[in-house]
């Protein structure tokens, strides 16, 4: 979705609509768990470019965006936990945005806070960042969403070296299209400023995306500092399956990793990214290394996972080994960038049963005969 300058109730593609989605299910999940937490005395939540909060669909039909749907979550939450603080900033440049996105939004009152800003998002951040010192046990999250591949981690840089998350819009497929034909000095000074690389150090990417992931994912390592970090990145791709942007969690905390990863695959329908598989015709490959050799199997698609490709990661790691308890095929999905390691169990051992029904053997509990309590690979070679 790119909204024109003055444009209040833009479009959202089917896509955009999935990122509304995956934000929603996952403040909503975050928040719970948080302020379950003792130490943790309240949420503050910053939107520094969140439009007008209200869209048209393909359809015409008028849908929420992230603003009204996070306002509305985190206001049954601060209803729920009246002991702790809600704070919610929403910002965008464009005053006729943010007017109508007051229209919509909850009233504050008690313990729930929503302010609302008309600057740019870089001053908001200058603001806000070095506040984070001095706020104690109250846990943020930032959504920086910008419309094209325009990153200032000058003003990004507190917020990484705090206890919070961050919720990053990488558009590449801007960085894609423009990097290698671009001729003003002011749009080669903002990718400059994006990948924190001299332009003639920059060129060289041209349409490369894996460069340009892998240069963000540099610089993210970079800004964490001392601090151990989790990055789960999720591309987004429009209905001709072109990769618009990648939406990237950063956190310190596992948990919160682990939630964004499972958030992103129920949104997506139990795949990695919202590309769309063509199941009509899928280029297929014979397996002659396994017994009943000259099998069909499908490969993988690395912009879009699938729960199969969950199953086969597990049986490389696995391998040979016998008695494996369920409780470490799951610790092996938890540090891994794309896979769930919850949210999923009951489809990947049923996966796992399909795709190597001699070769895999789940023992059952001997009270229940039904719950699985470990599962035994069969050597399998290649």
């Amino acid at each position: 979705m790119t909204a024109k300058k003055d444009e209040v109730i833009s479009y959202a593609s089917p896509h955009t609509i999935k990122k509304f989605e995956l934000i929603e299910m996952y403040i909503k999940s975050w928040a719970q768990k948080l302020m379950l937490t003792p130490q943790c005395n309240g949420l503050i939540y910053i939107d520094c470019m969140c439009n007008s909060g209200l869209y048209h669909d393909r359809d015409g039909k008028l849908v929420y965006g992230s603003p009204v749907r996070v306002a509305k979550a985190l206001q049954d939450v601060a209803n729920t936990y009246r002991d702790k603080a809600v704070q919610i900033y929403f910002n965008d440049l464009s005053k006729p945005r943010i007017d109508t996105l007051r229209k919509l939004l909850p009233e504050s009152g008690g313990n729930f806070t929503i302010v609302t800003t008309n600057e740019d998002a870089k001053e908001l951040l200058k603001t806000i960042g070095p506040q984070l010192n001095g706020t104690g046990h109250m846990h943020y999250f930032l959504l920086y969403d910008p419309y094209d591949a325009n990153i200032h981690w000058d003003v990004l840089l507190p917020f990484f070296r705090n206890w919070g998350e961050v919720m990053l819009n990488h558009a590449v497929l801007d960085s894609i299209r423009a990097v290698s034909s671009v001729k003003k000095q002011s749009t080669k000074e903002k990718y400059e400023q994006t990948y924190l690389e001299d332009f003639e150090d920059l060129a060289p990417y041209g349409s490369d995306k894996t460069a340009y992931e892998k240069r963000i994912n540099e610089i993210i390592d970079q800004m964490r500092g001392n601090r151990r970090y989790y990055v789960a990145s999720f591309p987004f791709y429009n209905s001709n399956n072109s990769l618009q942007y990648d939406l990237l969690h950063c956190t310190s905390n596992l948990a919160g990793f682990k939630l964004y990863k499972q958030c992103a695959w129920s949104v997506f329908g139990g795949k990695s990214s919202t590309k769309n598989v063509n199941t009509n015709y899928v280029q297929m490959e014979l397996d002659f290394s396994n017994p009943g050799a000259g099998e069909t199997i499908v490969p993988t698609d690395e912009t879009c996972y699938t729960i199969r490709d969950i199953a086969k990661y597990l049986q490389n790691i696995f391998n040979g080994k016998q008695n494996v308890p369920l409780d470490e095929l799951w610790k092996s999905l938890e540090l891994h960038p794309v896979f769930p390691s919850e949210g999923f169990r009951n489809e990947i051992t049923k996966e796992l049963k399909r795709l190597y029904n001699d070769n895999v053997h789940f023992s059952q509990d001997p009270l229940t005969g039904q719950k699985f309590k470990s599962v035994s690979f069969s050597a399998q070679q290649g």
